[in-house]
């Protein structure tokens, strides 16, 4: 049964369009100037098929799922996607060399002032380039969308930041030791493996709870929402860089370091903000890994989600590339001074209570 009572008016009226009306010309404003920004750095823009035979293979994400019906009346699950990216590489394969992507995706089971159903994800990719350069271009578009809103600083619950300052760079195992007194790279062997009772331990240690049947995955995120993620993105963005291998499934092993991974995400005000990746290439390690991925989602929720064989495929003969996605809307809440997400979103996704 769905509830449609709420206590607020629908986005519709008149009145509450007119509230949040600024923040959707403002978001339009600075969707405008990303994309004239990545016109004048030759990137072509692209635009992905929604439906999918996999919407992604990350055990935390959660689609929506549909079924295509044929002429002779059999079917076929289809998703909608969680991300562009799988459709992106693709092209990647194909022979673009720098795309962008401004992409409705779809996540169940997330809705809240940071999160909404529907949201628009901002990938791009750059063939031969690390990701570094991703880095720059994330501190560029900071400021962009700060220059195009007229604001001098970005602002989130009583977290502030200077969207024109350079970013700080910090690794995920210094931020351990920084904010949670934590050697997380003690917990990692050198195949990338991990050992739980390590990192438990260390977690009993500072004080912090440790259930028995945390995985070190489980762990692992309650330190980083519990320890890291409030401390990131205040005064000036945060770069929080090689995340351990076991966290980065799309991404390939550092070179001076196989136990951390070339990935990437952008803080600021606390508020995550993009994640990127040097782009991993080698189709029968992304099985592998995808497919651990769907035995701890099995695990944990009961589903599992296909593999798209053809993106493997196409990894075969995808080349070295490095890529990001941007959570748009949240960028335009900071920008703009909005609240939630949903203020930011011109047709918000129904708000139904299931009872």
């Amino acid at each position: 049964m769905i509830d449609r009572r709420s206590s607020a008016p629908p986005w519709w009226t008149p009145s509450a369009h007119a509230d949040r009306r600024p923040f959707l010309v403002g978001r339009n404003r600075i969707q405008a100037a990303f994309r004239a920004h990545f016109a004048v750095s030759d990137f072509v823009e692209v635009d992905t098929a929604t439906l999918q035979i996999s919407p992604g293979n990350e055990a935390h994400l959660h689609a929506f799922a549909t079924q295509a019906i044929g002429h002779d009346r059999t079917s076929v699950p289809l998703y909608l996607h969680t991300s562009p990216e799988f459709a992106c590489k693709k092209l990647l394969a194909a022979g673009e060399t720098r795309i962008a992507c401004f992409a409705h995706v779809y996540r169940n089971r997330e809705r809240g002032p940071l999160h909404h159903p529907e949201f628009t994800m901002l990938e791009w990719y750059r063939v031969g380039e690390r990701y570094e350069q991703l880095m720059a271009d994330c501190a560029s578009l900071l400021a962009l969308a700060a220059e195009t809103s007229g604001t001098r600083q970005f602002a989130y619950g009583n977290k502030a930041c200077d969207p024109f300052a350079a970013p700080e760079r910090l690794s995920v195992a210094d931020a351990f030791t920084r904010y949670a007194g934590i050697d997380l790279l003690a917990t990692i062997a050198a195949d990338g493996s991990t050992d739980r009772e390590n990192l438990a331990a260390q977690m009993r240690d500072q004080g912090l709870r440790v259930a028995d049947d945390d995985t070190w995955a489980d762990l692992f995120s309650r330190v980083i929402v519990e320890k890291v993620e409030p401390n990131l993105g205040n005064s000036r963005p945060t770069i929080l860089d090689r995340y351990p291998v076991a966290e980065a499934a799309l991404a390939r092993p550092c070179p001076d370091d196989p136990r951390v991974a070339e990935r990437f995400e952008l803080y600021a005000c606390g508020v995550e903000l993009a994640n990127a990746f040097g782009e991993l290439t080698d189709p029968n390690e992304q099985r592998r890994r995808f497919e651990a991925e769907m035995v701890e989602k099995n695990r944990i929720y009961g589903e599992t989600y296909p593999l798209d064989e053809d993106f493997l495929d196409a990894l075969s003969i995808m080349p070295e590339a490095s890529g990001i996605a941007l959570g748009f809307d949240r960028l335009v809440m900071l920008a703009t001074g909005a609240l939630r997400i949903d203020q930011v979103i011109w047709a918000p996704v129904a708000e139904t209570h299931l009872g």
